[in-house]
């Protein structure tokens, strides 16, 4: 009896152990996924480094180094190693967090980029914010009224929004918003001077931290500077995104669900707002996610004409200066941050949609 109740226990525990495994698969698959393609992203740029025709020791000491110096620092930098022995050197200084140091400001790659990203995330933070407010109604809107003026209304508005340079976008707004209304600060940063240079530093997001600091004057100023470069950004989302939802949406009106909902006698306003647009989300959440990705890399643009002190602006800027050593520092985090968002949205798409299961 005692050989059977052990039996049977021994089975429970496994069971149980199997089910626990099971539960966990879509995280390990998750955290396996990450990993391989952030290895090969480093990989990736391990070569360009290696492909470019900068000499990588020229970009530390300059070019007017003596011989002996030269060579000293080619020795240190391993660069006499099998490659392979230098992508290890590679690997095991990303891990630890050494992406050597910036030419251009003479500061630590990781250093400047902790100072530069912030900026940039919380820019296309609020971009994407304002996007998913107004994409998202505006395409249910343009899929219910399909074909009648509020559809090819929507429809002009992304082909504009789409086919438009952010670049003149830009101007045109700094002229119309800050020039001509005063409704905007003026495109110079962050922060007002007499600003900048007294708000504790917490998380390097202005508005974060003027909200910590109970800094309300400040926090005016900063969402007077950030309000226009966000909102021309999201320009761009809202465009994508209401173009994407009305496509979800009619995909979902067109199932038989909603017709048979309609005979039951369920309002339209719950067939299309919970039903519909309950269904629709799921395909949104990778759209919303890649729409975020693409925020974060390609607001380059904005960031120049705004002087905005981005992580786009700092690649830009280290690129035109031949700073190797920052430009592959700033594409890592970039890349990263897209198959990060990317491999969530995955996730997201599996929790959420049982089907994918």
């Amino acid at each position: 009896m005692m050989s059977g109740f052990t039996t049977k226990g021994g089975f429970l525990t496994v069971f149980g152990r199997a089910m626990h495994v099971q539960k966990l698969r879509p995280l390990l698959h998750f955290i396996s996924m990450l990993a391989m393609t952030l290895f090969g992203l480093l990989l990736l740029t391990f070569v360009i480094g290696r492909l470019m025709p900068t000499d990588p020791v020229i970009a530390v000491i300059g070019d007017k180094a003596p011989e002996a110096l030269y060579q000293k620092t080619y020795l240190e930098m391993g660069l006499d190693k099998p490659i392979v022995t230098q992508f290890g050197y590679y690997l095991n200084s990303v891990f630890h967090g050494d992406l050597g140091t910036s030419v251009r400001t003479a500061n630590p790659v990781t250093e400047d980029i902790l100072n530069y990203f912030p900026a940039t995330l919380e820019l296309a933070t609020l971009a994407i914010i304002f996007g998913v407010l107004f994409g998202v109604p505006i395409g249910v809107l343009a899929a219910v009224k399909q074909n009648k003026w509020p559809d090819n209304l929507v429809r002009v508005f992304a082909l504009i929004g789409h086919s438009s340079p952010i670049f003149w976008l830009a101007m045109l707004a700094i002229v119309v918003f800050y020039q001509h209304l005063d409704w905007v600060a003026a495109p110079e940063g962050r922060l007002s001077v007499m600003y900048e240079y007294t708000l504790p530093k917490v998380t390097n997001m202005v508005l974060i931290d003027t909200l910590l600091a109970g800094d309300w004057g400040a926090f005016k100023d900063a969402f007077a500077h950030i309000v226009l470069p966000a909102s021309l950004l999201s320009y761009y989302s809202v465009a994508y995104l209401s173009r994407m939802t009305r496509s979800f949406m009619l995909d979902q009106l067109q199932q038989e669900y909603i017709t048979t909902a309609r005979v039951k006698g369920v309002s339209e306003r719950a067939i299309i707002w919970k039903h519909a647009l309950g269904n629709a989300w799921v395909p949104l959440i990778t759209v919303i996610a890649l729409s975020y990705a693409s925020l974060l890399e390609g607001s380059v643009l904005t960031e120049i004409v705004f002087s905005w002190p981005g992580l786009g602006r700092y690649i830009t800027d280290s690129l035109l200066a031949a700073d190797m050593n920052a430009v592959l520092g700033g594409t890592i985090v970039v890349g990263f941050v897209f198959i990060l968002l990317n491999l969530t949205s995955d996730l997201l798409y599996k929790i959420f949609d049982p089907r994918a299961k």
